[in-house]
Parts: C-alpha cells; structure tokens; sequence
C-alpha cells in the first residue's frame, strides 16, 4: 500500500542548501534544513520540527505506524510523519511534498519565522 502518490518534479527531493522549510501557505517555519536527510522517497524527509507547535498530528486510520501532518499555525495539510522510520532507531520521518516552501540561510522574515 502507497501512503502518498507522486506525480513527479518535486524540487526539495535533493535539496540540502542551509536554511529553513516552511509553510508554504501562511510561512511558518517547520523544519530546519540540519534535521533533513537523505532517504529513497521522492518528498524531502526530515526527523524534527523548529518549534514544539510547529506542526499538529493526528492518527491516520488504516495506517498504523503513520500520522497525518498540518501546519500548527494555519492548518495546511503537509503530509505525514511515519513513527520509528528515521535514519537512526527511534526516529521518525517527516515526508512532504508541495506544502513546503525553502527561505535560504539569512533571508528569513518574519513571516518565514511565524511572527
């Protein structure tokens, strides 16, 4: 069974320029590019978030292991977090596709920043 489908052209796959992913949506920051690795799904995979509220999670039925992800400021659905799946054991990964947006190093706002 798929979780997610992918049509192709996701540009944060093989991204990893030092800055931070956000909501692409209201901006608020999500994740770190130091908390993103490298991992064999198409989405960007990271295993945590910037603040504690940066994201709200809920159970997806039917999918044990799995939990839907929104932004925890505007409620974008972002995708999901797949528990004990990370690069190392006891760490989950967070998968995305087009809900993110990247500021680079140095360019945040404050809307980047939730603020």
């Amino acid at each position: 069974m798929s979780f997610c489908s992918f049509f192709g052209g996701e540009v944060f796959q093989n991204h990893f320029e030092p800055g931070v992913y956000a909501c692409a949506k209201c901006g608020y920051e999500l994740f770190s590019s130091r908390s993103k690795y490298a991992h064999s799904s198409p989405w960007p995979a990271f295993t945590e978030t910037i603040h504690a509220d940066s994201v709200a999670k809920r159970p997806e039925h039917n999918r044990p292991g799995a939990l839907k992800v929104s932004c925890g400021k505007c409620g974008n659905g972002l995708g999901h977090e797949f528990l004990n799946d990370g690069p190392k054991p006891g760490q989950s990964r967070f998968i995305f596709s087009s809900s993110l947006k990247f500021v680079p190093k140095g360019k945040e706002t404050s809307a980047s920043q939730g603020h």
